[in-house]
């Protein structure tokens, strides 16, 4: 039932307020929690590093022991990390850092914090801002609808098995690859199958999110040699069950869906810009006059949008 959607834009501009706008219009798939990958300008320097503290009364502790993983690995705070000002005791923290000598045993490290505090993404340009409830709540507790950038993807979940909290919410980080995130609407039945290969590979997961499995996936096929493509086709054959998922990274987006293309996903391409989303109700929210709709129903279909190529149409 959960909604999802992609947005490409042809210049460095409001990408946050046109995600809001998408994933608004499908908050009736699910309001236990929203979230939104945005690709911003990149850094120059090191990563941006995004967080979710578990309690924020510890938090400035917490912090300590972080950066002490960080230095571990030969990595620093490049400026003072920024919070938000809400009244939960969860609490969206944002880091720039220094790269480290490795970002996978880094990560690994880091992630024995996940008790206290949560890496929700890493890289040059991804932020990845999720949290509980609606569009509209999220938006106005994380400034959404300011941030400026070129791309990127939103979620609207309802929960249906795993559990309801801001960091089992999507979008997922494919942990340990900078700048690779994914939303998902479905389930997959091999789950625990795939799960134990990555384990064995050296991947770790955070949840028990089968989403969270589907980016990791990929990212490991595309460090073999695949082209995003390429493993976009090979999921649909490889893994079992009933999905439609966008992913993306700082150059592309892409889609995959299942044989049985149960869940639907819809998307417009107008002057050089693209609007994906699981309703069509949801695009023309950015797209009032009459356009062009593509409607991808159809079985094992697939689909790769390079950012610069969608420009170059406009």
């Amino acid at each position: 039932m959960c909604g999802i959607a992609g947005r490409i834009l042809n210049s460095t501009g409001s990408v946050g307020r046109d995600l809001v706008d998408l994933m608004e219009a499908q908050r009736h798939r699910g309001a236990d929690s929203t979230g939104f990958a945005i690709y911003g300008p990149p850094v120059e320097e090191g990563f941006i590093v995004r967080a979710m503290g578990l309690n924020r009364d510890a938090l400035s502790n917490d912090l300590e022991d972080f950066l002490a993983i960080l230095r571990d690995n030969g990595s620093d705070f490049l400026a003072d990390p920024t919070t938000d000002d809400a009244k939960t005791t969860h609490v969206s923290v944002r880091m720039l850092i220094k790269e480290p000598g490795s970002l996978e045993a880094w990560s690994k490290q880091a992630d024995t914090m996940c008790d206290r505090i949560e890496i929700q993404s890493v890289g040059k340009s991804l932020e990845i801002i999720k949290d509980l409830g609606g569009a509209a709540e999220v938006a106005d507790k994380h400034g959404l609808r300011d941030f400026v950038g070129t791309h990127g993807l939103g979620h609207a979940r309802l929960a249906t098995e795993s559990e309801v909290s801001p960091t089992a919410s999507h979008p997922f980080w494919a942990r340990p690859f900078a700048d690779v995130a994914i939303v998902h609407n479905g389930q997959i039945t091999d789950y625990y199958t795939w799960r134990d290969r990555l384990e064995r590979k050296g991947y770790q997961f955070m949840t028990y999110n089968d989403s969270e499995l589907i980016a990791v996936w990929i990212s490991d096929r595309m460090s073999q040699g695949m082209t995003q493509g390429e493993a976009l086709k090979r999921s649909i054959t490889d893994i079992d069950g009933v999905f439609t998922y966008l992913i993306s990274d700082m150059t592309s987006m892409g889609f995959a869906k299942d044989r049985f293309a149960i869940k639907p996903l819809v998307a417009a391409e107008v002057g050089g810009e693209m609007a994906v989303a699981t309703e069509e109700q949801a695009v023309r929210m950015l797209y009032a006059n009459e356009v062009d709709i593509n409607n991808y129903d159809g079985p094992s279909l697939t689909k790769t949008w390079d950012i610069g190529e969608v420009r170059k149409a406009a």
